[in-house]
């Protein structure tokens, strides 16, 4: 089939467009899809999020709200699929995580269309979420090698996931691409978040950027967070992520019986993420399990902002010899690296920033990603 003139329809399944690194990078797709070879429609279960205004305004790209209104409304939430998978005709259908890829997989089936799926994590440990999502989990395992392709986000996430029953051949590791032109250095918006912090523009200052969920493990970041603060008493901490309030609680409460104080500072999600990753002298991923390509530690890298990262994922891959790498759930040793990566900023900062920026400019680019998903989606009409 000569694909040169052809335009290929692609159909996205997505959960909803909250804050997350696959919600980022499906956007980060869909802006940089070749229009003259793609025509892109993205299917949503809930509207909203705060992710989806920036989803509404991609140009050129059909977003469609399937109106879910709750997890146990299947039958109209299907009709709703079934009606904008007629009207669209995808030739390709890709599903983003474990229910939209099962979605996909049917839906793509019965219509004639071939189907991606798209796993954006590793080795995760299931016990920690619910009855259902632990039945969806060993549905997609039992069913992954139906899918025409699957796109991995990481290398560790393809080895885990073929242990499990996926298939190699019919699979592919695409990393996450950076906007660095969104994600740059910026003195200013260093200084104005630090402002809002009520900290000046030399306090050190290491943070965590993510969700307030049990595989980010930020028991094991305020852990480390204390034994630093006994030898540096300069040190400032924060935490960036949305979470229950339950949840939040549990950390505040745990900073206190650390003994803290207000050397750590816990933060609400927010939009100006290049601002807050320009506010960190260190930006730290203490995740004991479940990553893949940690969109975060690329965001501040290109950020100009080194890393300290637990071993889990692709992490130490995507810091490579610019940032720091310890094993999950070892307090001691994370507080040991950042530490050293302080003492490396304070030496060296400049070398050390435009290091961490070049790595992310060369290797992980929206280009690239763009470039690699547009191969394999041809690839399977072709």
């Amino acid at each position: 089939m000569n694909l040169s003139h052809q335009i290929i329809r692609v159909m996205f399944i997505n959960r909803r467009f909250e804050r997350g690194g696959a919600e980022r990078q499906l956007i980060e797709l869909t802006k940089n899809l070749d229009r003259s070879r793609f025509h892109v429609c993205v299917t949503t279960f809930y509207e909203g999020g705060a992710l989806y205004p920036e989803m509404k305004a991609v140009p050129e790209v059909s977003l469609v709200n399937l109106h879910k209104r709750g997890r146990w409304d299947t039958v109209r939430f299907l009709r709703h699929l079934w009606r904008a998978v007629r009207e669209f005709r995808p030739q390709v259908v890709v599903g983003y995580m474990t229910v939209a890829n099962l979605l996909a997989l049917a839906i793509g089936k019965l219509n004639g269309a071939k189907v991606a799926w798209a796993v954006r994590n590793s080795n995760p440990e299931m016990s920690h979420y619910d009855r259902l999502s632990r039945i969806s989990f060993r549905l997609e395992c039992l069913l992954a090698r139906l899918a025409d392709v699957t796109m991995f986000n990481s290398q560790a996430g393809q080895d885990h996931y073929v242990k499990l029953g996926f298939s190699k051949t019919s699979s592919v590791v695409i990393p996450n691409g950076i906007d660095t032109n969104r994600f740059k250095p910026d003195l200013n918006a260093r200084l104005r978040v630090r402002l809002e912090w009520n900290m000046s523009g030399t306090t050190p200052l290491i943070g965590l950027v993510a969700r307030l969920d049990p595989m980010k493990d930020h028991e094991t970041f305020l852990a480390a967070a204390a034994v630093l603060a006994k030898a540096r008493h300069d040190v400032r901490f924060v935490c960036v992520g949305d979470g229950t309030p339950a949840r939040r609680a549990e950390l505040v409460a745990l900073s206190e019986q650390l003994g803290l104080g207000e050397q750590v500072t816990l933060v609400d999600g927010r939009d100006d993420m290049p601002s807050v990753y320009n506010a960190l002298d260190v930006m730290s991923l203490s995740s004991a399990y479940g990553e893949g390509f940690p969109n975060v530690i690329g965001e501040a890298m290109a950020c100009g902002v080194p890393c300290v990262v637990t071993n889990i994922g692709d992490a130490a891959a995507v810091v490579g010899d610019t940032g720091l790498v310890v094993p999950p759930r070892n307090p001691v040793q994370l507080a040991m690296k950042w530490r050293e990566m302080l003492e490396r900023v304070n030496k060296h900062r400049e070398a050390t920033s435009e290091a961490a920026r070049r790595r992310i400019v060369e290797c992980f680019s929206t280009a690239a990603l763009s470039a690699r998903t547009e191969q394999v989606l041809k690839g399977l009409i072709d």
